[in-house]
């Protein structure tokens, strides 16, 4: 009811604040005799966690994951898996200056309306820190998909500010703190580099891929899965718009081009983006997101005080100058989210389908 969790059959429930002793999440689901350590979560992470790079927050957070439940003899159990990360690196005295303003673009004032009162250190529940337990849980949720079905994920960012990202490789991803698929970053750099002085921030565009993905996935109507796909990437701090495929580029596209042609050899295109009828097609599921420029700026801006009076506010702290720069691992987390709780209720209703038709061969975009 209180929206802290996301999923039914691997259903993971989110706790914590920003600036709180700990953050995590509760994994209930889970198949059991999966092997699973700290280490097969750690990896993923570490490609979030910030201070990792200039470009952004200085926050120096470790964001060591533990696992309280739900393993035993390094084998999933079947109950929940509680896993545990601690913040270390909370520096509270920030945000003194908000206690009685809203800061424009934040969810001061919602959360306020809401509840009646709000936690400003860092956010609170709003914070971009509570994606940490996420990607902790998508880890887990790759795992069991890649050993069951081959299935993997990869993502990258296509666009920063007004600057389109060339793709060359997906080996260049892992190489440079944007997660740019393209060997040099030294525009990105400076781009950044300028945003900073000028006391700025800008938005960007990631893109995600799932590749191997089982045919049949979702459900025809309320449960599409590119409809949970979209909640899940809205679900995300600060994303303001999800494409599927072609996406919004479908408007210019004529039906002789966008519907995918099929053959055995495999689909022709993929503008359907892996997903025809809100089901799964076998071919690469294509996502990108668009996220809006970060909101905590030193720039001073116009905003309104407690008591409704007019006020001025200068954002302190420690902040992303965009919050995309970090946002790849957060959107595979939750697509592989989506996809483990597709498969699970696939394995449940349909388990025993069987087809005559040969499944087309998929066919994965080198980009």
């Amino acid at each position: 009811m209180s929206g802290n969790t996301f999923g039914n059959l691997f259903a993971v429930t989110n706790f914590g604040e920003s600036h709180g002793p700990a953050i995590g999440c509760v994994i209930d689901g889970c198949p059991p005799g999966m092997l699973l350590t700290e280490a097969d979560i750690q990896g993923d992470l570490d490609r979030r966690r910030p201070g990792t790079s200039r470009h952004v927050t200085q926050r120096n957070e470790p964001d060591v994951v533990e696992i309280l439940s739900g393993v035993y003899q390094g084998q999933t159990t079947g109950t929940p898996i509680c896993l545990l990360i601690k913040n270390t690196d909370q520096r509270s005295k920030d945000y003194g200056n908000i206690l009685d303003t809203f800061r424009p673009g934040h969810a001061d004032y919602t959360y306020l309306h809401k509840y009646g009162l709000r936690d400003p250190r860092g956010g609170g529940r709003s914070s971009a820190r509570m994606t940490a337990p996420m990607v902790a849980a998508g880890a887990v949720a790759k795992k069991w998909l890649f050993e069951k079905y081959g299935t993997t994920f990869k993502g990258c960012m296509t666009q920063i500010g007004d600057l389109v990202v060339p793709f060359e490789s997906w080996e260049h991803v892992p190489n440079n703190p944007f997660f740019a698929a393209c060997a040099d970053v030294s525009q990105l750099e400076t781009y950044m580099d300028e945003l900073r002085r000028a006391q700025d921030s800008c938005g960007a565009r990631i893109r995600v891929v799932a590749s191997s993905v089982p045919v049949g996935l979702g459900e025809p109507l309320y449960d599409k899965l590119d409809a949970d796909i979209a909640y899940a990437m809205m679900g995300i701090n600060a994303v303001k718009g999800v494409e599927i495929g072609a996406g919004f580029g479908a408007v210019a596209q004529r039906g002789t081009t966008h519907g995918d042609g099929l053959s055995l050899d495999g689909f022709m295109s993929n503008n359907a983006g892996g997903v025809l009828g809100g089901i799964s097609t076998g071919q690469d599921l294509e996502v990108s997101m668009a996220i809006k420029p970060t909101s905590s700026i030193t720039s001073p801006r116009l905003s309104i005080d407690t008591a409704g009076q007019p006020a001025e506010v200068i954002t302190k702290g420690r902040h992303d100058p965009c919050v995309g720069i970090r946002a790849t691992p957060i959107a595979e987390a939750m697509l592989a989210l989506v996809v483990m709780e597709h498969a699970l209720r696939q394995r449940a209703q349909n388990a025993d389908v069987r087809v005559s038709t040969p499944n087309i061969m998929a066919r994965t975009d080198a980009r």
